[in-house]
């Protein structure tokens, strides 16, 4: 009896009649009916999540593929271009991140988000200066840190003083733990309306809160070194959503030393005053107003 005859057959074969082909280019069909999206770069395959929907999938490969491969993108619909404002918006949130930074927010759902929020501070707009207007003019400070040697060496993670982490970034018992898997993904946005996504969780081992994944980057790309300064703030938009900030101060040579001294920045609470007494190169900086004022006034000097 020939084999080939024979009325097994193999598990690609199974697969291949139960599971229907896509006509859309990047999208492979799920077991569990769902649809994958992928792309290939140097012999590579790069998987860019299941999504609910065949088209959401392609979709989502084109917005790969125009980031990878940019105007000699093949894409399922469309591509986008610069004479469609809303489409030119997206092409410049494409190229302001990475490929690494895109495939992370299509495997976590978050592209379209992040897309709306990049949008909506363009329409803000620019001071002359280059610094946003509208959510940067009416932040709130949360609070500020002098970066040490091990917040920017190779440690890859930022330790946020305990009293400010579970003021403004409080954690439930089941997120916290060393694993991976513990946390939780915090999304902060810069002042180029750059949105950054770092992996906060609790250690229990040295019972600290940290910013890990994603810090290091944000390090390299702001050239960050020990006795810069990085800032936490917030806004509410008009639909009294919340959206965090992040800025950074890199000191100049001349003021080194005073960036460099622990005693002229106090991130702890003081026992003896109500106020949290945050202090920036000597400044007091407790209130929002003020706070925001004299950072500002950094940035001039």
């Amino acid at each position: 009896m020939n084999p080939s005859s024979s009325s097994g057959s193999s598990p690609i074969d199974e697969i291949s009649t139960k599971l229907p082909s896509s006509s859309y280019k990047g999208v492979v069909p799920q077991h569990n009916g769902r649809w994958g999206a992928q792309i290939y770069e140097h012999h590579r395959r790069i998987w860019l999540g299941t999504f609910a929907d065949e088209t959401e999938a392609a979709r989502a490969y084109d917005i790969a593929a125009q980031r990878f491969r940019g105007r000699e993108a093949t894409t399922n619909f469309p591509p986008l271009t610069e004479t469609d404002p809303e489409r030119a918006s997206e092409l410049v949130f494409l190229s302001a991140h990475s490929k690494t930074e895109i495939v992370d927010m299509l495997r976590k759902h978050t592209y379209h988000e992040e897309l709306r929020h990049s949008r909506r501070n363009q329409q803000l707009g620019r001071n002359v200066g280059g610094r946003r207007t509208g959510t940067w003019s009416e932040r709130e400070l949360l609070f500020y840190k002098v970066v040490t040697p091990s917040d920017v060496g190779k440690l890859n993670r930022l330790v946020i003083p305990k009293q400010h982490a579970e003021k403004h970034f409080p954690l439930r018992n089941e997120e916290k733990g060393e694993d991976s898997n513990n946390g939780v993904l915090l999304n902060f946005e810069d002042a180029d309306g750059k949105v950054w996504r770092f992996r906060y969780s609790y250690w229990n081992s040295s019972q600290s809160y940290v910013l890990t994944k994603g810090w290091s980057r944000f390090v390299k790309e702001k050239g960050l070194n020990p006795g810069d300064v990085v800032s936490f703030w917030r806004y509410f938009d008009g639909s009294d959503t919340m959206q965090l900030l992040i800025d950074c101060k890199v000191v100049q040579p001349g003021e080194e030393s005073a960036a460099s001294s622990s005693s002229n920045v106090q991130m702890n609470e003081s026992e003896d005053n109500d106020d949290p007494g945050v202090r920036l190169f000597g400044v007091n900086i407790a209130s929002t107003q003020a706070g925001s004022s004299n950072y500002n006034n950094m940035d001039n000097s």
